[in-house]
């Protein structure tokens, strides 16, 4: 037995790497797999591949992204990611996969990244030329590697001078040679950073995370550790082993924040309708955000809660229902997911377009390019639906969705017995309107009012009014609630409200009379907010 374990210990170490890496990425980090892959849109086009080579590194993000796909089923995103860190630990080194946790934590990085270094140490690893026809080879290796690996490339580099010596050191200048080159004479339309840095794997332009130089320092660095004759193998295997779990322990306890990681989850769970997750997860933890509060509220809504509980959890103020306009890729998410089913389709069609353009490194959204062709779908804006579900069905995943919906494409009858989009349909507004975002208030009171089977509209409306402090409408709007809500008797969270405005706020263990003292409290330490 100690034989078999001694003979096969790559493997067995192998195989329990794996696993941990797919346990922890399908059990614990499954919300981070979606973030990337709602954020992407692989095409199965030549155009697509064309346009991603066209770039230096272009090839290492278009083999990312085309694994990044996968991660829309989330147990199969782990078992290829499991599978490429065990690639990337044997390829690049133990200590450098151990530290890939931590760089992957940072959401901005992209599987591109992992690509590249896979390529050029890879690449290293191929070539077992010497000498000068070695450095004749590399004259060939080297433009060809820059161009698929980008910056990436210069880890070839220095780890050739290992093998080749002093004249290696040449190869340091004709790959900045190579990149200035073809920075003049093909890419002058590219920032040089995009050229000569590893910011295409980035998803904030320009910009880069610094593990993503360490890694690539900490792979020469374990390559030479073994090359060095003088320590006995028990020792360095010894070391190497606490080296590995120290990084991994770093990586896992300092590379995902809390918070963050917490947020994007409650998104994850908002697109994949996961109600009663969002509310219990919620009763434990909630981050004090607003989009926090717009998650649990909507899933409150879902579960016709909204009126009895909505106090019980965490309210940013005006904004915890319905949050206005933000610049950035991620904020306005699940607001969009709460137009939408409340059947404001326009406003739920804006957010998801101005969150896609959002993206900076120009790519389309699988997420939002879907919801986009939904909201044209149920507005009867057939030729520029057609236009979204003909990009969709160059996908994998999304193929046959777009399938069903072209079927659907000007057959009213179809679309009106959809059971979400004939739903979304008859909640609609009949008319266009046009409001401003501090009174949404109104439009929700109005939207109700054309269709009072909307009781999302209506709870939706009540719990503005409480949030903005809107007293007399709030009470003008009681008979509402007893005529068209549905309720058997007051809900808790309505009670209290009433209980604390007849009281003049003066209600021990009131949660509306908190929010209230909380907002007050807010109001009053923060410079220049208007009266």
């Amino acid at each position: 037995m100690k034989d078999i374990i001694i003979r096969y210990k790559g493997f067995i170490v192998s195989m329990l790497f794996g696993i941990g890496v797919f346990v922890f990425w399908f059990f614990v980090y499954p919300q981070a797999l979606s973030y990337q892959e709602q954020f992407q849109l692989f095409l199965w086009t030549g155009d697509y591949f064309v346009n991603s080579i066209s770039v230096p590194g272009g090839f290492a993000s278009w083999l990312g992204e085309l694994v990044m796909q996968f991660y829309y089923v989330p147990w199969l995103g782990a078992l290829l990611l499991a599978g490429l860190f065990v690639a990337f630990a044997w390829i690049v080194g133990w200590l450098p996969a151990m530290l890939l946790f931590w760089l992957l934590g940072d959401p901005a990085v992209t599987l591109g990244y992992v690509m590249a270094v896979i390529l050029a140490h890879g690449t290293f690893r191929l070539n077992k030329t010497e000498g000068r026809k070695g450095l004749l080879v590399d004259m060939a290796v080297v433009p060809v590697l820059f161009w698929l690996a980008g910056p990436l490339s210069l880890l070839y580099v220095v780890l050739r001078i290992t093998k080749l010596g002093v004249w290696g050191s040449v190869h340091l200048v004709y790959l900045l040679a190579v990149a200035l080159l073809a920075y003049r004479y093909i890419l002058d339309q590219q920032p040089l950073e995009m050229v000569l840095t590893p910011t295409l794997y980035y998803r904030i332009s320009l910009e880069t995370n610094g593990l993503m130089y360490v890694i690539p320092l900490l792979a020469v660095g374990e390559y030479l550790m073994y090359r060095i004759q003088n320590i006995k193998h028990s020792h360095l295997c010894m070391m190497h082993g606490v080296l590995c779990i120290i990084l991994a322990w770093l990586g896992i306890s300092k590379g995902f924040d809390k918070d963050l990681y917490e947020l994007i989850r409650q998104d994850y769970l908002v697109r994949n309708e996961c109600w009663d997750e969002i509310i219990s997860r919620a009763e434990k933890y909630q981050v004090n955000t607003a989009f926090s509060s717009v998650c649990v509220n909507l899933a409150l809504a879902e579960k016709r809660l909204l009126a009895e509980r909505m106090f019980e959890f965490y309210q940013n103020g005006e904004d915890a229902l319905l949050m206005p306009y933000f610049r950035d890729n991620t904020s306005m998410l699940p607001t969009a997911e709460a137009f939408w089913r409340l059947g404001l389709v326009n406003s739920a069609q804006r957010y998801m377009f101005d969150t896609q353009e959002s993206l900076l490194n120009g790519k389309l959204s699988g997420r939002c390019t879907k919801r986009i062709a939904e909201c044209m779908l149920v507005n009867g804006h057939y030729f520029p639906a057609a236009k979204q579900i003909r990009i969709l069905k160059k996908t994998l995943f999304y193929r046959s969705w777009a399938e069903e919906a072209e079927a659907m494409l000007g057959i009213e009858k179809r679309i009106n017995a959809h059971p979400v989009y004939g739903k979304v349909r008859k909640l609609r507004f009949r008319q266009e309107h046009l409001y401003s975002y501090q009174e949404i208030d109104d439009l929700l009171n109005a939207l109700f009012t054309e269709n009072t089977d909307n009781k999302m509209a209506l709870d939706y409306y009540m719990g503005l009014l409480l949030l903005k402090s809107k007293i007399g409408p709030f009470r003008r709007a009681m008979p509402l609630v007893e005529r068209y809500g549905g309720y058997i008797q007051m809900p808790k969270g309505y009670a209290d409200a009433m209980n604390a405005i007849a009281n003049g706020g003066r209600v021990m263990g009131s949660a509306y009379v908190e929010y209230v003292n909380r907002m007050l409290q807010t109001r009053t330490k923060t410079p220049g907010l208007p009266e």
